[in-house]
């Protein structure tokens, strides 16, 4: 039996007398796009920064790959395979595509950080990079400055520098905010060009993309977890029907 890329048990998170993360288990199957969606303040982006490494957790536990990682910082968890994007792009906005993606691939092979210029010169780094943002279909915006690329443009440069950390599994926190119709839909075909390459854990509102996208859908709801299943199975269900309403949104 393969074992599971990503195994939650019973992770807990509280700030105070709010219980932000509360006893969520979940997996992540190798190949699988696994979407974990909820109404706004459910605890998502917080569940997804306990994986990362950015935010401690009071309980349970994390395991990638089969070995446990709770104790590890982030840059131990990306060695380990984990990488993820942001709803916010976080990128070097002075320093071209080709820049930043060279220095994640710079990063990836333990280069010092240091020393940026070096990702600059280094024409492997350089040629790996083109690669990366051919895939992600930006090969024409290599030179640009990330200062004057689009939304949307961000969002698929974000995708490539954390392909350049080869992961085993990617965090992928909203990939489809603030795009619009024709955006989504080229970020949707990006990431089903990525499937069955990556494993991937997806947050994310666009309810279009998230039944496009995912072989399995959790449901967080106050921060814990109240269904699991196929698409069919979650527009399906009751409880996540109720949540959905009581936030004023639909299932589509």
């Amino acid at each position: 039996m393969t074992s599971s890329i990503l195994k939650v048990e019973n992770l807990q998170k509280r700030f105070g007398g709010l219980t932000a993360t509360d006893d969520v288990s979940l997996t992540v199957e190798p190949g699988e796009i696994h979407a974990l969606i909820g109404p706004n303040g459910a605890g998502k982006t917080t569940l997804i920064s306990q994986l990362f490494g950015e935010l401690a957790h009071d309980a349970g536990h994390i395991s990638l790959n089969g070995q446990k990682i709770d104790s590890l910082p982030t840059p131990d968890r990306v060695a380990r395979g984990l990488a993820r994007t942001f709803q916010i792009t976080c990128l070097l906005p002075d320093y071209t595509a080709l820049q930043n993606v060279s220095i994640a691939c710079q990063v990836q092979k333990g280069h010092s950080f240091h020393f940026l210029a070096s990702a600059r010169r280094d024409t492997d780094l350089r040629e790996e990079a083109a690669v990366l943002l051919r895939r992600v279909g930006l090969e024409e915006r290599a030179g640009e400055l990330v200062a004057n690329l689009a939304h949307g443009e961000r969002k698929q440069l974000e995708l490539a520098v954390a392909l350049a950390t080869r992961p085993r599994l990617l965090l992928l926190d909203e990939p489809m905010a603030g795009l619009g119709h024709v955006e989504s839909q080229q970020m949707v075909d990006l990431l089903l060009s990525l499937k069955g390459q990556f494993s991937m854990l997806l947050v994310e509102h666009d309810m279009d993309a998230v039944f496009a996208l995912a072989d399995r859908i959790s449901v967080l709801v106050y921060g814990r977890i109240i269904a699991t299943g196929s698409a069919d199975e979650i527009r399906s269900n009751a409880d996540v029907k109720t949540a959905y309403l009581g936030e004023g949104d639909e299932l589509c």
